[in-house]
């Protein structure tokens, strides 16, 4: 079995903001909650810790640890539909799926977050143009409420609950266990091409050329570049491999290699730094185009290799951002929004850059939507990144995209309201003992406008 966390902390993988949390609680059993009407804080389920801004934390409230909750229930290997409960991670799954032939609908960029977070954050990953987010496999779940209710939901029982808890942030109860289909595989490897592109134009160009042949597509952006060089970067593209019949594969997985045992200084990934890496990885790919077979863990989970990078933004963390934004009538927003970036000098090498289709979520708050979304890590400089993530999210306002609030630490309510315009639909199914950082910010800011 995989461990996603050496030590637990009970922090955002951004680090910022800081918590002081009044109380950590663990539930270890799908039927044997918390006694609620003893706690006199709020309460938020909280799993691995990946979420990067403020949405999994409760400063001043309590903390549930759901990570316990890690037994599979029921696996029918013939139709690839799996029940487990919330807190085991993706990581775990793919151990037990993986050599019975299937693998995970939709995965997000590292397979050390639990199911439980999957659903609440409604994670979409590099094939979204075709199957959408993971809460579209979801067929049913066990939403546990404060009144000790335990209530079975999909699209059909509670189906207002179903749509609210997907995206949902953890706001309407404790996900004890969920069940969803699985996507049937040939084998653990992925048919992968990487190619290297010199400006947005081509980006999209191949993205609309990989579109219908391949699932999974992805971008990496320089997005300190300018001049000759503005929107160059690698784009990777893969299905999942069908081994000819005589075929001899070693199928060892990768594990994590590294552990960084202490935090960098916070100013190692600077300017500088950063430029100096996109240089090196723009260049190492020496051929236009590069094809080859992988194991899904390199293809996936590129950043799963090295436990804690966090760490390399040293104690005073980063802020991660993520928007999605309109394209087809005008690419003029996402360069203005690259444009700003380059000129600030900030960011980091860890850039993605893809297209989202237009399979819809059944997630009142979910976040993907036919677009460009991009996505990348800022250093924590103080007013200096504040300042720039405010003049981005005018941007994005602007062009009506939209901002995801599990990579948010300081999104206005102004912007979320723009972005989720159906947010007071989903007010009415919060749970009224469940609250969360994130969730004050928004309401205290819709106070300061009203």
């Amino acid at each position: 079995m995989h461990s996603a966390n050496v030590t637990k902390r009970y922090e955002s993988w951004g680090r910022y903001p800081k918590p002081e949390h009044a109380a950590v609680e663990h539930m270890r059993w799908c039927h044997d909650p918390p006694d609620f009407a003893t706690l006199d804080h709020t309460v938020l389920p909280f799993g691995y810790g990946r979420s990067y801004g403020d949405s999994c934390l409760n400063n001043g409230g309590i903390l549930l640890d759901i990570t316990e909750l890690r037994r599979l229930i029921d696996f029918d290997a013939e139709k690839g539909i799996i029940r487990c409960e919330a807190g085991i991670t993706l990581a775990e799954l793919l151990d037990f799926i993986v050599p019975h032939g299937w693998f995970l609908p939709v995965t997000p960029g590292t397979k050390f977050i639990s199911i439980g977070g999957a659903i609440a954050n409604d994670v979409h990953g590099k094939n979204h143009h075709v199957d959408g987010t993971f809460g579209c496999h979801v067929t049913q779940f066990e939403l546990l409420r404060s009144s000790g209710e335990h209530l079975i939901c999909s699209p059909q029982e509670n189906s207002e609950l179903y749509r609210a808890t997907i995206g949902g942030l953890g706001l309407t109860g404790i996900i004890t266990w969920a069940e969803f289909t699985l996507k049937p595989i040939l084998s653990a490897y992925v048919d992968m091409e990487r190619i290297r592109f010199g400006n947005l134009e081509e980006f999209f160009a191949l993205a609309d050329e990989s579109a219908e042949d391949y699932i999974y597509t992805v971008g990496w952006l320089d997005c300190l570049s300018q001049g000759k060089n503005f929107g160059r970067g690698l784009y990777t593209r893969g299905n999942h491999h069908d081994p000819p019949l005589d075929a001899v594969i070693n199928d060892i997985q990768a594990k994590p290699k590294i552990t960084l045992p202490i935090d960098f200084p916070n100013f190692a990934i600077n300017t500088l730094t950063v430029k100096a890496f996109n240089e090196v990885y723009y260049r190492s790919q020496l051929s236009k185009i590069i094809r080859g077979v992988v194991h899904y863990d390199p293809f996936f989970y590129p950043l799963d290799v090295a436990n804690d990078w966090n760490r390399l933004y040293g104690k005073r963390g980063f802020m991660q951002y993520q928007c999605v934004v309109p394209y087809k009538d005008s690419l003029e927003p996402i360069k203005e929004i690259i444009r700003r970036i380059g000129v600030s000098g900030q960011g980091s090498p860890l850039v993605v850059f893809k297209i989202f289709g237009d399979v819809e979520s059944p997630g009142m708050l979910s976040f993907p939507r036919p677009g460009v979304t991009l996505a990348l890590d800022f250093p924590n400089n103080g007013q200096r990144t504040l300042t720039l993530l405010e003049d981005l999210d005018r941007i994005v306002r602007e062009s009506g995209g939209a901002k995801y609030p599990a990579k948010d630490a300081h999104m206005s309510f102004e912007s979320f309201e723009i972005s989720y315009p159906n947010w007071q639909e989903f007010a009415q199914h919060i749970d009224p003992m469940f609250s969360s950082s994130f969730w004050r910010r928004m309401m205290a800011g819709r106070e300061q406008i009203c």
